[in-house]
This record gives C-alpha cells, sequence and structure tokens, in this order.
C-alpha cells in the first residue's frame, strides 16, 4: 500500500502515521477473531450477588474512605439524540392524511412506537414547550384532528427551523419535567446524581465526553442551573469537557479493502467509537472514577437506591484494593513464604475471579513472584450487571484467549460467531447483561496513575458495514471502552437491580416509570 503525499499530509493532520494506518488496512485483509467465550458469566460463578450484609459492609467502606479520596464521575456524552427519534423522522416524511388514516399508516408499517408515542404525547417533559411553539405561531392545537396533531407535534420536535431535538446533543434534551414546572435534562440529573455519591467534601467533579460544536451549549446549560443546583444539594460542582480525539479515527476502506475516497480524493476517516474514550479517561486523575452513560438517568425520587448502589461498588472496589495493595508491598520484599503465597493466589482465584495458568505450579519462587505481580497490578474495575430481561447490550462471559487462558470480560454479540451454534447458545443462555455501571481504580499500589492504552486487547476492534454518498464502505471501531479497552483490568462483576438500568434510547422510553413524576 503506497501512500500519496497528500495522504501523508492528511494523515500526519490527524495525528497519525502511514504505518498505523497501514496496520488498520490488514485487520481489514485479515479479518478480526470472534471472541471465544467460554461460558456466561453467571452468580457464583463470575458475578457476586449482594445481601442486606454485603451491601451494609460495602456502603460503611465507602463511606469510612470517600473523604480520603479523589472522586470523579466520567460520562460519555457526545452522541446526537437522531436515534432517539428514528421511527417519527420515517412518520414526518412518509406520512400524508389525504392517502389514509394514521391507524392504517401503523399497522401497514409496523410502526407499534408511533402507537405509544401517539397515546403518551401528554406526558412528554417537553409538551408544553411544542405547544408554545405552535401557539406562537397561531396554531389552535386543541381543535386539531388527532392524525394532525401527532404530526404537527413530531414535525415541530424535529424540524430544522424549529425544536431540532434530533440534531441536538442527547445530554441536552428535556427529559423530565417536575411539578414545579421545571423541565431538566440527563445533564442536570447526572449533577444531582453525582452529589449523592461522587462527591467528598462538598466537591463534586464530572467530567463529560462531548462534541467539540456543542461545548458552548453545555457550558450555558451548566451556567443556567449551577446556581439552582448547588443551593439544593450543598454541593459544589466542577465541571470539565473534552472531545474524541481525531487520532483515534480510523480509516474507511471500500470492500476491496482499498482507501476510501471522498469526491475530491482525499482519503475518509471515520471516529472509531466509544472505545477512542479511552484516551479521554487515561488523562483524567482521581482514586475512583464513576463511569455511566449520559442518557442512563431517573427522576429525583428514584435517586437514593441509585446512590446507593453506586455506593456499593465503589465499596467493593476499596476493599479489593486495599487488599490487593497489601499483597504488592508484600511481594516487593522478595522473600516470601509459602503460606503468604497460598494465601496470594486464593485471593486472586476466589477475590479477584483471576484463574491461574497452570504452567504456574512449575516457576521458581521469583517467577511465581513475577507472575503474582502482573497478575495484581493492573487497574480495577467494579461492573455492575442487571438480570437479563431482553435489553440489547453486552453481557458478561468467562472468555478463553489463543493460549487458553480465561478471563471475565463484557461481550458484545458482534464479537461472537452466532454461525456456531455452540457460541449463539452461550449467548442466547446468559443470564445478565451490562448496563455500563462501572467503578474504575486506575492507580497502582503507589499512588501512580495507570497507563490504560497498556491494558487493551487491540484484536477486539469491530468491522462495519456503511453507506458514504450512496457507496458501500467497511468501518473500523475501536475495542469497545468497556470491552476490549479494558480487557486486561482485574474485573469484578456484581448484580445490581433493574432500577439502576434507565437509558433512553428511543423517545418512548422517557414514557417509562422512572422518567415520570405523578401529577
Amino acid at each position: 500500500m503506497k501512500f500519496t503525499k497528500e495522504d501523508i499530509n492528511q494523515i500526519a493532520s490527524k495525528g497519525l502515521n502511514s504505518e498505523k494506518i497501514k496496520a488498520q488496512i490488514e485487520l481489514f485483509k485479515t479479518g478480526i477473531p470472534f471472541t471465544n467465550i467460554s461460558k456466561a458469566a453467571t452468580i457464583n460463578n463470575g458475578i457476586i450477588a449482594l445481601n442486606d450484609d454485603t451491601i451494609k459492609t460495602y456502603l460503611e467502606e465507602f463511606n469510612n474512605e470517600k473523604d480520603n479520596k479523589s472522586l470523579l464521575k466520567f460520562v460519555p456524552a457526545s452522541g446526537a439524540a437522531t436515534r432517539m427519534f428514528k421511527f417519527l423522522f420515517q412518520f414526518v416524511n412518509e406520512y400524508n392524511a389525504d392517502e389514509q388514516s394514521l391507524n392504517a399508516y401503523i399497522n401497514k408499517n409496523k410502526i407499534k412506537e408511533l402507537s405509544l408515542f401517539m397515546v403518551g404525547m401528554e406526558k412528554f417533559p417537553f409538551y408544553n414547550q411544542i405547544l408554545e411553539v405552535l401557539k406562537s405561531k397561531g396554531t389552535d392545537f386543541e381543535t386539531l384532528p388527532k392524525h394532525e396533531q401527532v404530526w404537527l407535534f413530531a414535525k415541530t420536535m424535529l424540524d430544522e427551523d424549529e425544536l431540532n431535538f434530533g440534531n441536538q446533543p442527547k445530554g441536552l434534551l428535556p427529559f423530565h419535567e417536575y411539578k414545579t414546572d421545571h423541565v431538566s435534562t440527563a445533564f442536570e440529573e447526572h449533577l444531582y446524581e453525582a452529589a449523592l455519591y461522587a462527591s467528598s467534601k462538598g466537591l463534586a467533579k464530572l467530567h463529560f465526553t462531548i462534541s467539540e460544536t456543542h461545548k458552548d451549549k453545555f457550558t450555558d446549560e451548566f451556567l443556567k442551573i449551577q446556581k439552582d443546583v448547588e443551593e439544593n444539594t450543598g454541593v459544589t460542582f466542577d465541571i470539565s469537557f473534552s472531545y474524541q480525539q481525531q487520532s483515534t479515527d480510523t480509516i474507511a476502506v471500500t470492500l476491496d479493502n482499498q482507501p476510501f475516497r471522498e469526491s475530491n480524493g482525499s482519503i475518509l476517516f471515520r471516529p472509531s467509537g466509544h472505545g477512542a474514550l479511552l484516551k479521554n479517561l487515561n488523562t483524567l486523575d482521581a482514586d475512583i472514577i464513576f463511569v455511566k452513560n449520559i442518557d442512563n438517568v431517573v427522576v429525583y425520587k428514584y435517586k437514593e437506591d441509585i446512590a446507593k448502589y453506586k455506593k456499593v461498588l465503589a465499596g467493593i472496589l476499596l476493599k479489593l484494593q486495599a487488599k490487593t495493595f497489601e499483597y504488592l508491598h508484600t511481594l516487593d520484599a522478595n522473600t516470601i513464604s509459602e503460606a503468604t503465597f497460598k494465601s496470594i493466589e486464593e485471593f486472586l482465584t476466589s477475590g479477584l475471579n483471576i484463574k491461574i495458568t497452570d504452567e504456574y505450579k512449575k516457576y521458581a519462587d521469583q517467577y511465581k513472584i513475577e507472575y503474582l505481580q502482573e497478575k495484581l497490578n493492573r487497574p480495577i474495575r467494579i461492573c455492575g450487571m442487571v438480570k437479563n430481561e431482553g435489553e440489547p447490550g453486552g453481557g458478561p462471559f468467562w472468555v478463553k484467549d489463543e493460549k487458553s487462558n480465561q478471563s471475565l470480560q463484557i461481550v458484545e454479540s458482534a464479537q461472537i460467531n452466532l454461525e456456531d451454534s455452540q457460541q449463539a447458545n452461550l449467548l442466547k443462555n446468559a443470564t445478565h447483561f451490562n448496563p455500563v455501571d462501572l467503578v474504575c481504580g486506575v492507580k497502582n499500589y503507589k499512588g501512580e496513575k495507570f497507563d490504560l492504552e497498556n491494558y487493551v486487547d487491540y484484536n477486539a476492534a469491530f468491522i462495519t458495514q456503511k453507506t458514504k454518498n450512496g457507496k458501500d464502505l467497511k468501518a473500523l471501531e475501536l475495542p469497545g471502552l468497556w470491552n476490549g479497552s479494558m480487557a486486561d483490568w482485574t474485573t469484578i462483576f456484581v448484580e445490581v437491580p433493574i432500577i439502576t438500568f434507565n437509558p433512553v434510547k428511543t423517545v418512548n422510553d422517557l414514557l417509562k416509570a422512572p422518567h415520570q413524576i405523578k401529577k
């Protein structure tokens, strides 16, 4: 593969180099191996079940230690809300009242979501906002027939000249309407939530990864709500933002694995998915980092429950970290008794779910020490897992690598060979799935930050097929932030209740109980 001078300049302008791009093209050619899952992680076999006593213990651990730790909440928030309104974009563009009734349109196109949207319209937090827009234009909404109301309501939401919700960042959309007639965004709800578990000594630090074009909008929103949120919580907020770096973009190729070129001859690069955010996470400095997606929020009455389980996960992190650090200091002495070896080995297998290789038994003591140090001295992530109720998303599995080593991983269905009946059955029979509810320890036993890029499985990337200007192309996504990007972290899965998982993937999710206030 030879690049022109213009190609090389373009590649360099993105903070990349030709060798890295050639390696990406080689991945397209060779393909990415499927993940080999050996079994689903289940309760007492990879997933910890909580009870009243353990919840109390872990809460006490966190509450006793939190003021001695620096806390940070990390929220991936760069996505636009386009996908939330997919069925409504279709409806607005296709529906013709002169040709068919609304019910006939719904039945013909099998758009059940539209029926739910129509019935729940008045319960959306932006209902009054839309009526005000229509009123300002002289529209008497209440007198219109139902099919006109629904179409005009959706059009006003989505039209670029109106509210343009589909092109707004999801974090700044109206999410919840309170009795005080205050409408909150997901961004605001994250502040209230952080005050309950990610604050220490009256300060809560939050970091949002956003699109650079939306920076002013997020800043304006914070300035608008800051005084009220700080007065209501008694907490001061330190908010920071970062953007997905261009150096994480990946090359797009044609179906025969040649660089896909724009009409002007330049190479097409594409954002590489949420795995690119590892670079953003890697720049942050905190003892405990809470990770949660922007759309996974609830109205205030549920927040105490959410906060409780976040604190529990953090308490588990602190307990395991303390023991891990203790053993690492012991191993530094280089003179280890047989009893201490057994104690550390037991902690690895039962405390950290790390399976020790069969070769370990043959090692001399010095090699055993090095092996144990390597296994213990890693970033730690505590991952909440909820019972599988048919929601899409990755799940917790035991995974076997090419050397037959087994480890706990969060695996997406796209990483699994569904044509292999055994692998497909293991996926289908999984008992839990991943709600992206993580608490991370990113410092070592000496207080130094890990370089998180040293713990990535780069083979856990994704190749997807897309189109650009009507032409087919192949795109490469980096290993997902909580998938391959954290493959070599110490991983602990903990069962948490379903109330902790309330994402807004479509606009109709806002009609569910955790997003509604009874009026």
